[in-house]
């Protein structure tokens, strides 16, 4: 046998048109038109892709970017010269826009905005699925494909047959090639929705038979959909399958079931009418999964975007690893095994879980960035918790997890604690006990913790709005320079800063630890604490991220209910973000400088960066942000010996090499204690 491959040549300058139309079918009916002008990409979707989107909070950004439609095409044209792929797009836009009810467009030609498109199309496959408020949608029919000029009339009809069943999928796929990736909400684990899903698809199935079309346009049908090759191919064609099969595998152990005599679609399903997975009682409630632990470790549909090593924050230990069990989705696979018992049967207590997520930092890139928002650093924290009830965490656990404790012992004799963490030879020792390595040096603590410096100054801004500024466990004990100076900037912006005098902790460093009963006590003493500041409205305001996602993110997961916990996570602002949107008229002093801007994991990927870029600009500073991913730290990670060899491959990867060739007097700004 002999096969001749055709190589296509890459061009080297693109550009990227954008078509809007009333409705995803008459984007699919201008397909071959827009294909005359030899475009090299023809994508295509509809505005409910964009819905689930919204849903999500995930691209709002780039949505902003589209032309107005409810369904669209993305044209890729490329060539040798900029002047080339400009006057091919030109050409199309000038036919198209004579024509009667021509759509509307928009051209792209910088990378960063072409990227910015390229994102709403790749994360369609898994911003579809678990969109909240929606039913969880599955493939089964999500590779149908029929001739280019046919996809205007079969996606009207096919639509057509998804509402007969009630559904709304969104609809996406290589428009071009006249192959939609459309996933469906099947429901899977009862007889009536195994019937209905045997049902659609073989109606489905005549559908597509109908427009010259196949249900596998470019995956497999060997057992997904091989019930209904027959009806493809003809019962004659099936036949002669069967015989040339039968040459190399008389006896039909090879692979039996699959493409001929097959399974029944419903049969080895993934679900079906036996899944029945344990429901263990947890501490975070996983309300957006349905308060089910099991149904969050169902999230991954394997796209792998957690598997890219470019840019981003997700996923930092696959990036340096390139294993797939320290990826998100080699652990949500994992994670999903344990429950299932099978082939992991040691539940909570599972070696090869524990190993998979050791090497997790906590970044929560993978709920940011995953398009299913996968969770790790929640599933992370649920399992330690769950694996060292009853006994014994390591050295690390104790002396980083418990930093709140540590750090107020310290605050009554400062001087003495840093003689055993800063002096040559008791800092070794120090390092020993807290299971830290010795290439790392333990920050000092400060002589005067900001809450002793605030006590005693003068109120400023007594008849002035008030804020609370979250006194932190890092600023205050650490760097109570940093809270100082956002003290100064809070009431120069006219606001009377309030500080809590009991000592509290939102418990961030527990939850890398799984040390959750603790962290919830730590949670409803904040609570307690504030209650009558959060029922009046007061806005909480926070400068270390991974503190503001407790109160934004953990807390209504761990504390379910509580109306002043949902107040709390509204009311609580970064100071970029406070300064933005309730103090917009505050005029930000200027700095004329150069500055290199590093994002903490927890900002970036949780709560956005947009307002923190409006700051700096506003100051005036001339900055780069950079694409670093995480730095390697994760909060004690990168302190800990067995970890401090993957914490400085992180922050080699892109940060430390930019701070190092950073010209002479740039600031370096990174948010975040670690």
């Amino acid at each position: 046998m002999e096969i001749v491959g055709n190589l296509v040549a890459d061009p080297p300058v693109r550009n990227l048109l954008v078509l809007g139309y009333p409705d995803v079918y008459q984007a699919g009916d201008h397909i071959p038109e827009v294909l005359r002008y030899n475009p090299i990409a023809c994508e295509g979707f509809n505005d409910r892709l964009l819905e689930d989107y919204k849903r999500k909070g995930l691209h709002l950004n780039e949505i902003k970017l589209m032309p107005n439609g409810k369904g669209w095409l993305i044209l890729e044209f490329g060539g040798e010269t900029k002047q080339e792929v400009d006057d091919r797009a030109h050409s199309l836009m000038e036919h198209l826009k004579n024509q009667k009810n021509a759509p509307t467009m928009q051209l792209y030609d910088d990378k960063p905005r072409e990227h910015q498109i390229w994102e709403i199309r790749e994360s369609a496959l898994g911003g579809s699925s678990f969109v909240p408020g929606k039913e969880p949608a599955w493939a089964g029919w999500e590779d149908s494909a029929v001739p280019a000029d046919r996809v205007g009339s079969y996606l009207r009809d096919l639509d057509a047959l998804f509402g007969k069943y009630g559904w709304q999928p969104s609809i996406f796929g290589h428009f071009g090639q006249g192959c939609l990736h459309i996933r469906v909400p099947f429901e899977l684990t009862t007889q009536t929705g195994l019937d209905r899903f045997r049902s659609f698809m073989d109606e489905a199935t005549t559908l597509v038979v109908k427009y010259g079309g196949s249900f596998s346009g470019e995956h497999g049908d060997g057992q997904a959909r091989a019930q209904f090759l027959p009806k493809l191919f003809g019962d004659e064609i099936v036949e002669a399958f069967r015989e040339f099969k039968a040459i190399w595998d008389p006896d039909g152990k090879m692979n039996p079931g699959k493409a001929i005599d097959a399974y029944s679609i419903t049969e080895n399903l993934k679900l079906g009418t036996n899944y029945d997975p344990p429901q263990p009682k947890t501490h975070f409630h996983y309300e957006a999964d349905r308060f089910s632990f099991s149904n969050a470790t169902l999230r991954c549909v394997g796209v792998g975007k957690c598997r890219r090593e470019e840019n981003g924050t997700m996923c930092p230990s696959y990036m340096v690893t390139h294993e797939e069990m320290h990826s998100t989705r080699g652990r949500a696979r994992l994670l999903f095994e344990m429950l299932q018992g099978n082939p992991l049967s040691d539940g909570w207590r599972d070696e090869h879980v524990k190993e998979a997520l050791d090497l997790c930092l906590s970044c929560k890139g993978c709920k940011g960035e995953c398009p299913v928002n996968v969770d790790i650093a929640t599933y992370k924290s649920e399992f330690l918790s769950h694996y060292y009830d009853g006994r014994l965490r390591p050295r690390s656990a104790y002396a980083s997890g418990l930093i709140h404790r540590w750090a107020r012992v310290a605050s009554w004799m400062p001087a003495t604690a840093n003689f055993f963490t800063q002096t040559p030879g008791l800092s070794n020792l120090a390092k020993l006990a807290a299971g830290y390595s010795q290439k790392r040096q333990i920050p000092p603590f400060a002589p005067r913790t900001f809450k002793q410096w605030f006590a005693a100054r003068v109120r400023h801004n007594e008849h002035k709005p008030k804020v609370i500024l979250w006194a932190d466990t890092f600023n205050n004990h650490f760097t109570p320079g940093v809270a100082r100076a956002a003290v100064e900037v809070l009431e120069d912006a006219g606001y009377q800063v309030c500080v809590p005098r009991k000592s509290l902790c939102c418990g961030r460093p527990l939850y890398d630890y799984g040390m959750l009963d603790l962290a919830e006590k730590l949670l409803r003493e904040i609570l307690t604490s504030l209650r009558p500041a959060i029922q009046q409205g007061i806005p909480v305001i926070g400068l270390e991220p991974s503190c503001v996602t407790v109160f934004r993110d953990e807390m209504t997961n761990l504390i379910h209910g509580d109306e002043d916990a949902k107040r709390l996570q509204q009311q609580t602002f970064l100071l970029s973000e406070f300064l933005e949107q309730k103090a917009g008229d505050y005029q930000i002093p200027q700095l004329k400088r150069q500055a290199v801007v590093h994002g903490h994991c927890h900002h970036k990927s949780t709560l956005q960066f947009e307002a923190e870029e409006k700051v700096l600009r506003k100051t005036g500073l001339e900055y780069q942000i950079l694409d670093s991913g995480c730095c390697g730290m994760a909060g004690a990670f990168g302190y800990e010996r067995d970890h401090y060899a993957v914490g400085i491959k992180c922050g080699e990867r892109v940060l430390l090499p930019a701070i190092r060739t950073a010209s002479k007097g740039a600031l370096i700004i990174a948010d975040g204690f670690s």
